[in-house]
């Protein structure tokens, strides 16, 4: 969604066979198809199957909502569309592959995280149950963030993260020199998956670590900013127990981590409007359903007080049988809407529902 909530951009493969980018008008239900992209996937985190350096890139795709500016991935390109206008940015180097992209909150930054190609066998097909993690640390590979100027296309700066193989950036969104980045599917990843690069320090700080009954075989995941800065929101499960979800505060580096219901086991996504309210794909169980989790549920946290409100809006009904399957929902700038993707009818599609359509309220200490 860009700032104003008028359009909705995504990405579908109905023209042509190839993933391409599109955007819809909400009011007027118009539709515009911004790249015309012929090559396939490009083979990046989570499209292992795709094709080593070139192709689009699925997992590239980044919006800066505040600008209608839209930066994705083809082969080795780094490609920018502006009011209408596809050009080619920058090309970053053969022998690294991609993952998740992120742009400053001022627009003046791209951070395009890679990782040495041979964590993801280069130009060989990646073997069904393929340890990365364990591949980066046998052979000492690397990833790095990739900074460029957004008018440019120079790069910036290339830090390398020596044995970590990165997949989500995030700049904060109040001081673009601080990115949120991750190590994906560690083998400790309840110490070792969330990080901050702080590039005034210049080093990396380590977000949770084996302290007050927390462990290396916890399970931590989706890590996302606070609009402030100021804290990180993130969730898991304790290896002793429930799944929970958690707060980190940069300020005093502490940490708030609230268990969720035991019924409350099937995975999902967190994202938020506000510290105080996020917005779930799974773990919401119907009492009349045990073990049912696909609706779609708000979430109202107080920290202070560690107490979370769910609230069930609709069922998304989704397969999960693939990463674009997944329902991912987001809310719209202004908090009134959901987005969230669905296979229900057989084939995938985006769908929206009101913050106002929930079932009912459940009130869960």
């Amino acid at each position: 969604m860009n700032i104003s909530d008028e359009w909705l951009y995504f990405i579908s493969s109905c023209s042509g066979g190839s993933p391409n980018i599109f955007r819809k008008h909400l009011a007027h239900g118009t539709e515009e198809q911004l790249t015309f992209q012929h090559s396939g996937i490009l083979k990046s985190y989570v499209y292992f199957d795709g094709t080593p350096y070139r192709g689009f890139g699925k997992a590239s795709v980044v919006l800066d909502d505040r600008r209608d500016i839209v930066y994705y991935i083809h082969g080795l390109e780094i490609h920018k569309i502006t009011n209408g206008e596809d050009r080619i940015l920058a090309n970053y180097p053969h022998g690294q592959m991609t993952a998740f992209c992120h742009v400053s909150p001022d627009g003046k930054r791209l951070c395009v995280p890679t990782v040495d190609a041979e964590a993801l066998r280069g130009e060989e097909q990646l073997p069904a149950h393929w340890n990365i993690d364990e591949c980066v640390q046998r052979l000492n590979l690397s990833s790095f963030l990739r900074i460029y100027d957004t008018e440019t296309g120079r790069e910036l700066q290339c830090i390398e993260i020596p044995r970590c193989w990165i997949t989500h950036v995030q700049f904060s969104p109040t001081n673009p020199e601080q990115i949120l980045y991750n190590h994906e599917w560690a083998s400790d990843c309840g110490i070792r998956r969330m990080w901050l690069w702080d590039d005034r320090l210049r080093k990396s700080i380590r977000l949770r670590n084996a302290e007050e009954g927390r462990s290396g075989d916890d399970w931590v995941c989706h890590e996302i900013w606070t609009a402030d800065g100021k804290e990180i929101i993130y969730h898991g499960k304790l290896a002793r127990g429930r799944f929970f979800i958690g707060k980190y505060t940069l300020e005093n580096n502490s940490r708030i981590e609230l268990e969720i219901p035991e019924a409350y086991t099937g995975y999902g996504h967190f994202t938020m409007h506000s510290r105080s309210l996020l917005v779930s794909d799974g773990y919401y169980c119907k009492n009349e359903n045990p073990g049912g989790h696909d609706i779609i549920s708000l979430q109202q946290v107080d920290w202070e007080q560690k107490h979370i409100r769910w609230i069930p809006l609709c069922r998304h009904a989704s397969s999960w049988n693939c990463q674009c399957s997944h329902p991912h929902p987001i809310f719209d700038h202004a908090g009134r809407n959901i987005y969230f993707t669905s296979d229900r009818n057989g084939y995938r599609a985006i769908f929206r529902c009101t913050t106002a359509d929930s079932e009912r309220d459940v009130d869960l200490m």
